[in-house]
């Protein structure tokens, strides 16, 4: 298992290394034409930059004052804090503003200047050369035209002007960019000071205002504290108020010494209604009932007088044991005892009537303080509503003092600092005099445009070739095509005739395609050692990808070693005669199907190669007929007795169907590809079509192959060399 993983890693690492050797063979294919492209827009690039004028750069640098100098802090007044950092950002963005840019323009008179004068555009300078054309143009008025002129000037002139703050510090650099050098300092020099003067002058003119409208306002607030002063004083002699907390306080108190006593009143009322309540229960004669009421019972009175009583009934009734009820002592005991217990009813008697009058007095006493109270309280809510409008009057008289207190102190402040003229930025470096160009980098530019000329032109050339889907050599065959590569045809001299190319295997001078032809006809005799391999078709997929000249190749190829018939069945446009010098009138293949003449007569020998040769013929009106009526099926079987090898080359199966009907005739089938030519999908195609025909498709031959391009591809194992071509 790990051998075969290790097997597979190889053959995955070895595709990988093709297709990147590949990809390099292509760029080599391409160098010269990746070069030339490369080198003209060099050329174009240097002549762009020959015309381009140099471009300086002058840069001052601007410091931006964290805390100006003032003779008083009026912040307020200016409406910016510098402590924060949105105040840096701001005064970048003025510096970057177009009017500091506009009024540095129209200072230096920069419209004046040659480079921000207008040149003619392509449409005039045409106009110019070719004065016979009609002058056709738009009429502006004037002043918009001088206004559209000026509009594009400065457009151009705050394009080349470049703000940059420092990080981290209160630094900014200003910078312009001008074809003149003494332009560019003038101007990154005049955007400091222009920016410097006209923050002085919006200084100047925000303290002026500001003392304008400060003291319209000073007035006013006078006046409106004047009358409120006045109306607190005339509200405070109205209602005879000296001191509006201390008779507030006093109202206060007494209103609540009141409530207390009323409260104690209720209840003392609650309290004697209550007794009398229960008194009422019983009658006044009932002295037992209501003595036994605790109400009675717990008064002070009530209990001494009980305390005698009980002395005196425990006094009887020792003497009742002693004495009898007449005896004098007894009598006087009993004496006692009543009078004692008719004073403790006359005493309850008259604790009840004072009762009566304590609850009748406390109830005068409870409507007198209600009276007094609700008075109190009358009095005290009146009180209340005059001190509301007091301490408005008071509040309005303390906050109309205060904003003018404040105004008349901005006032005197504005007035101090209104003539200070503290600058809020300085310069700590003043632009130089530029003595070397900031652009163009003529050098980088030409060399930025030569890489990027070679990358462009390199990846189109990977990319023409990764779309370029014809056969261009033999891997491809199998590759692309999943056929068997037969073997190649070179290609021939661009001078040689038609003559001269089909008779290429007898040319001294081009051993090579002797050897390419031999080497095919090895493979085919190699493929036929099992199996008889006497009739051979040679098709193609169009017309012009040499199917004739590789038939008269083979033939030749195999004449060398064999008895060969080479068969012209291409009777729709034949060529084989033409090519082999044979006329035009010469009796063939078509004059044997029809039966006019003998095939006898008709097969020529050609001397030089000793191959016999059967035309076309006259061209007929139905060759696809005669094909198919079954005379050409039996003149193949009379002719294999007679040669070893029987070529027959036809027409092309994607433009008729002859080849088609003649390929299960035959033992092998050739298709022939012209190499970098033929598209690979028509050749598959074909393919399929020899395939459904049951035709028995041998391989593929690559016609008109560039060996170069090919040792490109494959270097040193793709020498596609005859052995022995130097001696020769």
């Amino acid at each position: 298992m790990q051998l075969d993983t290790t097997r597979a890693d190889g053959a995955a690492s070895a595709v990988q290394v093709i297709d990147l050797k590949k990809t390099f063979n292509v760029i080599y294919r391409a160098k010269w034409r990746i070069m030339a492209f490369t080198l003209l827009c060099g050329a174009l690039a240097t002549l762009v930059l020959l015309n381009m004028a140099p471009v300086y750069r002058a840069t001052s640098t601007l410091l931006l004052e964290a805390t100006q100098a003032r003779a008083i802090k009026i912040e307020e007044v200016y409406g910016f804090n510098s402590s924060q950092q949105e105040y840096y950002l701001t005064q970048f963005e003025v510096l970057k503003s177009r009017s500091i840019a506009e009024q540095v323009f129209n200072r230096l008179d920069v419209a004046s200047h040659a480079e921000y004068q207008r040149k003619p555009g392509f449409k005039q300078q045409l106009l110019a050369l070719l004065p016979f054309l009609p002058q056709q143009g738009e009429e502006h008025d004037a002043e918009y035209a001088a206004f559209l002129l000026r509009k594009q000037q400065l457009d151009a002139f705050v394009a080349n002007i470049d703000i940059a703050p420092v990080r981290r510090t209160q630094l900014v650099r200003l910078s312009f960019s001008s074809e003149d050098p003494q332009l560019a300092r003038a101007v990154a020099n005049a955007l400091g000071d222009e920016y410097i003067n006209s923050q002085l002058d919006a200084r100047l003119g925000i303290t002026q205002k500001a003392s304008s409208w400060l003291g319209g306002r000073v007035a006013e607030l006078r006046e409106r504290l004047e009358q409120s002063e006045l109306k607190l004083e005339q509200f405070r002699a109205e209602h005879n108020l000296v001191d509006v907390e201390g008779v507030t306080s006093l109202d206060q108190r007494e209103l609540e010494r009141l409530n207390e006593q009323l409260s104690e009143a209720r209840a003392r009322k609650a309290e004697t209604e209550g007794f009398l309540t229960l008194v009422q229960r019983f009658r006044r004669d009932d002295i037992r009932g209501l003595e036994s009421l605790p109400e009675i019972t717990s008064h002070v009175s009530i209990q001494n007088v009980k305390r005698e009583v009980l002395i005196t009934e425990r006094k009887v009734s020792e003497l009742a044991k002693v004495f009898g009820p007449k005896h004098p002592k007894m009598i006087s005991a009993q004496a006692e005892l009543q009078t004692v217990q008719k004073s403790l009813a006359q005493q309850i008697l008259r604790l009840i009537d004072g009762v009566e009058k304590e609850a009748q007095a406390a109830a005068e006493r409870l409507t007198a303080l209600e009276q007094r109270f609700a008075q109190a309280r009358s009095r005290f809510s009146g009180l209340g509503s005059v001190e509301a409008d007091y301490r408005r009057l008071e509040r309005e008289v303390q906050t109309n003092r205060l904003l003018f207190n404040n105004f008349m102190d901005r006032q005197k402040e504005t007035e101090v600092t209104g003539d200070f003229d503290a600058p809020i930025a300085r310069f700590t470096d003043l632009a130089g005099l530029p003595t070397e160009p900031e652009k163009p980098n003529k050098k980088l530019i030409l060399l930025l445009v030569l890489v990027a000329a070679g990358g462009f032109a390199t990846v189109m050339a990977l990319v023409f070739d990764g779309l370029n889907d014809t056969v261009k050599h033999l891997a491809d065959v199998e590759n692309m095509l999943h056929q068997r590569a037969l073997g190649f045809l070179p290609r021939g001299a661009k001078k040689a005739g038609e003559t001269q190319r089909a008779r290429a295997f007898f040319d001294r001078t081009q051993r090579q395609h002797k050897e390419a032809v031999a080497n095919i006809r090895t493979g085919l005799s190699l493929l036929a050692i099992d199996k008889p391999l006497k009739v051979i078709e040679v098709t193609s997929s169009y017309p012009g990808e040499g199917k004739t000249s590789a038939s008269l190749n083979l033939a030749f190829a195999f004449g060398a070693l064999e008895r060969v018939l080479l068969i012209d069945a291409d009777m729709r446009k034949p060529t084989l005669g033409a090519k082999l010098g044979l006329p035009g009138y010469q009796t063939g293949l078509a004059n044997v199907l029809s039966g006019t003449e003998k095939v006898s007569d008709c097969i020529v020998r050609d001397e030089q190669s000793g191959v016999d040769v059967l035309t076309a013929g006259a061209v007929p009106l139905n060759p696809l007929e005669l094909l198919a009526g079954g005379a050409f099926n039996k003149l193949l079987e009379e002719l294999k007795a007679d040669y070893d090898k029987i070529i027959v080359d036809t027409p092309p199966v994607q433009l008729v169907s002859d080849g088609l009907l003649l390929a299960p005739m035959c033992d092998a089938v050739i298709l022939v590809v012209k190499a970098d030519h033929t598209r690979s999908p028509a050749v598959k195609n074909s393919i399929a079509k020899i395939n459904q025909a049951h035709g028995n498709l041998y391989g593929v031959i690559l016609n008109q192959m560039d060996t170069e391009k090919a040792a490109s591809y494959y270097g040193q194992y793709g020498q596609y060399g005859y052995y022995g071509t130097e001696q020769a």
